[in-house]
């Protein structure tokens, strides 16, 4: 028997080829099964990652323009500038759309020659043309109008915007920049970003990447012709007293050629502030290209010795604790030593030892062996504690960003010798919001209320400003008398014929940057209030290393401190409280 060895192979081969089919066809359906079971995780369980990945591919739109920024007046400060981008889409073009009449209609408003507009358009290697930029609402509006007519389907407007600072430089370092780009903000427009960006309601919408419009059933027709807008926001700011802070400060600055200053005026009574001048300055339209000491608000976020200033806060301290009274009289041997610690008065050499002084001649001569004597009738707790109760080592609260707390020892770490050079405005360092925030309280029956900028409704006053009872009424009215008769009886820069004025003037080393000690610039200062019986204007202001003339506070600060109280009080109409003097006839 013959066996048929070539039917035999033919089956072999049609059961092997049978088995790859069957291993193939479960390999299939292996990968449709894995397939499925990723599809169904993918929407069932990982939805909402791909769809935020698909509205990548979309441009999301929920244009919203910045509230706008006020004085108190309502003058514009800060606010949004709207342009357009126009684009084209080739891929649109008909014959009734062609580029030669597109560029024939559009030529006339852009300014650009049909000729130009007809290559640009005809560049069909470029999905999407860039027909112009930086294009403003009008010159928006007529190109809108002439594609509405036409019922062009190539041409789209990119709706753009730029913060803009009608008012210059103006208040640069309350206003700050807004850079939109990268979301980077400073001042005013840092701190008050949420009112500024909230929208009550927001028109969003979507667009694909060539510039079409993508309606849903949730769409709103209308959404992509509005601008919604952030809240805007009204400061404690007066333009014109600011105007005055500036011109003056920097009348003063480049005279003595100095290196800083900064002028505040506020009203004790609420804490807001009127102006907030500092130099050195730049213009938040080109922040870009200011440098970072311009843009530093160096009176927030720097501290400095502030000097024969201070001296009101240690007789006041002393008042109110009890340990002298309106008549005291204190020892000025106008000369003290105290282990390598030798001080004396600034015209010691001149004058010599003064004996005993009562507080109006502390305050007109700036005496620093009186005021050292006065410090020394408190204990370092009871000094300590009181200067903590007037805000120094703790921020002010003031609604800006960058402040610094200052610098103020705790009592256990006092010495006599701290508590000597802290008697005249050495021992602590403070910043200028602290001494103006310190300095209110007596101006204000004692009482201290948090400095801000912004301009608060009562609800929202009730929970950001706090009033905090530093010191007792009648201290705070003492302390104001004396300092009024100590100006009036002096030939002091800061005084009025008008008004009654209560201020200090002080003069301070200024510490060496990078090491202990001191270098040879000073820092000038003079702070006051008025009218002295109804005070409604404090005034400090401070220049940094003035090189030439005589450098002190009354020669440097107090010049800039007269004009800009003459001129405030013209602007907020300040009743005169001082009786004119009668001049005798014969």
């Amino acid at each position: 028997m013959k066996r048929d060895f070539g039917k035999e192979r033919s089956n072999s081969r049609g059961k092997y080829c049978n088995k790859a089919v069957d291993i193939i066809e479960l390999l299939f359906l292996v990968v449709i099964i894995i397939l499925v079971i990723h599809l169904f995780i993918l929407q069932i369980f990982d939805f909402r990652n791909y769809r935020e990945r698909g509205k990548l591919q979309r441009a999301s739109h929920d244009f919203a323009v910045r509230g706008d920024i006020y004085d108190r007046n309502g003058i514009k400060l800060a606010t949004d500038r709207i342009y357009y981008n126009i684009y084209a889409r080739p891929v649109d073009y008909s014959d009734k759309e062609t580029p030669e009449k597109i560029a024939k209609l559009f030529s006339p408003v852009l300014g650009i020659s049909e000729g130009k507009l007809v290559s640009t358009l005809s560049n069909k290697k470029i999905k999407v043309i860039a027909v112009k930029k930086d294009v403003d609402r009008d010159t928006a509006k007529k190109i809108m109008k002439i594609i509405s007519e036409n019922s062009f389907r190539s041409i789209s407007l990119d709706k753009k915007n730029t913060r803009e600072y009608p008012q210059g430089g103006l208040a640069a370092h309350v206003l700050g920049f807004y850079n939109f780009d990268a979301d980077v903000s400073n001042g005013v427009e840092l701190t008050a970003k949420e009112k500024l960006e909230h929208v009550v309601k927001a028109t969003g919408y979507q667009q694909t990447r060539d510039g079409k419009i993508i309606y849903k059933f949730s769409t709103d027709p209308v959404a992509p012709t509005m601008t919604p807008k952030g809240q805007d926001v009204t400061l404690t700011i007066d333009a014109a007293i600011q105007h005055v802070c500036e011109k003056e400060l920097y009348k003063m600055i480049a005279e003595k050629e100095a290196l800083r200053g900064a002028a505040i005026v506020m009203n004790p009574k609420n804490g807001e502030i009127l102006a907030y001048a500092v130099y050195p300055t730049y213009d938040p339209n080109a922040f870009q290209k200011a440098s970072n000491t311009q843009i530093k608000n160096w009176t927030l976020t720097d501290v400095y010795p502030p000097g024969s200033t201070f001296k009101t806060i240690t007789v006041t301290s002393a008042m109110e604790l009890g340990k002298i009274n309106e008549n005291s009289i204190i020892k000025d041997t106008g000369r003290m030593k105290f282990g390598n610690y030798t001080i004396e008065n600034y015209d010691y050499k001149e004058k010599g030892a003064p004996g005993d002084i009562n507080l109006v001649y502390l305050f007109e001569h700036s005496s620093n062996i009186g005021s050292v004597n006065v410090g020394f009738l408190m204990t370092h707790k009871e000094f300590y504690d009181m200067l903590k109760r007037f805000g120094f080592g703790a921020k002010s609260g003031i609604d800006l960003p960058g402040e610094s707390s200052g610098l103020l020892a705790a009592p256990q770490y006092w010495d006599k010798g701290l508590h000597m050079t802290m008697s005249y405005g050495y021992g602590t360092s403070v910043s200028i919001m602290q001494m103006v925030s310190a300095v209110s309280a007596l101006a204000n029956n004692g009482v201290r209320v948090t400095p801000h900028i912004i301009k608060y409704s009562p609800e929202e006053a009730e929970m950001k400003l706090k009033s905090i009872q530093t010191i007792s009424p009648e201290t705070a009215k003492t302390i104001t008398r004396l300092l009024v008769k100590s100006v009036n009886n002096g030939r002091s820069s800061i005084k009025s014929d008008k008004y009654n004025i209560a201020a200090k003037t002080g003069t301070s080393r200024k510490p060496l940057e990078h090491g202990v000690g001191y270098s040879g610039a000073m820092y000038t200062s003079t702070i006051g209030y008025f009218p002295a019986d109804d005070p409604q204007v404090l005034i400090y202001v401070v220049v940094d290393s003035a090189k030439k003339g005589p450098v002190w506070g009354n020669t440097v600060a107090g010049p800039v401190f007269h004009e800009i109280s003459e001129q405030v009080a013209r602007i907020l109409d300040i009743k005169p409280d001082k009786i004119p003097q009668k001049v005798k006839t014969n």
